[in-house]
């Protein structure tokens, strides 16, 4: 399959998932999951705002990209944070001759073996939701062909988020985005279970919750719940099951 090809099957994948019911944790870990399948990306992750404003990490292509924008958000620097400030791209960042720019991030990612950052708004019509983050482990600029597909991801991804409603209608999107969230929190809570019960690592009880989910075609966030009220086992989500 030629790169054109797999970009196209994957903005066709996630048109697809505009339904009335759609499951935005799961649309949103496509995404990055895609990013790094078909873009010169070796990692990605997504940020949204909260309907208080402030920016929470809300689907990652691993547990190590999670962990760096929790950090980011916390100490409050990186390129998610003044792209959605602003709405405007932030690219082509060498980490490490852009030490100053974000010092203590800097020093996280470096360390975790990124060299290079990217971030793409999560915008509609001026309205800024979030910001859609790539990073490479070579330094170097991305192919500016990369750079509008990346975008192209975001934007389907915005507009999935809004579901076509009105970016004006605040309590709607308030609402949307505040039950984004907590179905994040119940993620995180049900992955936290699973390691305790067995699991090696964040991202491997991740991929076990989000691969049963698939299996049994169940939203993600249900699942979720079900292993944190015990009624699901994690034994039946281990991979040999």
């Amino acid at each position: 399959m030629t790169r054109e090809i797999a970009l196209a099957h994957t903005l066709v994948q996630l048109a697809d998932t505009l339904v009335a019911d759609f499951d935005i944790v799961e649309l949103l870990t496509m995404v990055t999951d895609r990013c790094v399948e078909v873009l010169d990306a070796d990692a990605a992750g997504i940020v949204l705002a909260s309907p208080e404003g402030d920016l929470r990490s809300m689907a990652s292509s691993s547990e190590e990209v999670h962990v760096l924008e929790v950090f980011a958000l916390v100490v409050e620097e990186g390129p998610s944070l003044d792209c959605y400030r602003t709405g405007l791209p932030v690219v082509n960042q060498d980490l490490a001759a852009s030490n100053d720019r974000w010092p203590r991030l800097t020093h996280e990612a470096l360390a975790a073996g990124f060299h290079s950052v990217h971030a793409l708004p999560l915008r509609l019509r001026g309205t800024v939701i979030g910001a859609l983050n790539l990073l490479r482990r070579e330094p170097g600029e991305i192919p500016e062909a990369d750079i509008g597909a990346a975008q192209a991801f975001a934007d389907i991804a915005t507009i999935a988020i809004l579901q076509h409603r009105a970016a004006s209608d605040a309590v709607i999107v308030n609402e949307q985005l505040g039950h984004a969230l907590n179905t994040r929190v119940v993620i995180e809570q049900a992955k936290g279970m699973i390691v305790q019960r067995g699991a090696p690592t964040m991202q491997e009880a991740f991929s076990r919750l989000r691969r049963y989910a698939l299996t049994h075609d169940r939203r993600l966030a249900e699942v979720a719940v079900d292993v944190i009220e015990r009624r699901l086992g994690t034994d039946e989500l281990d991979p040999a099951v």
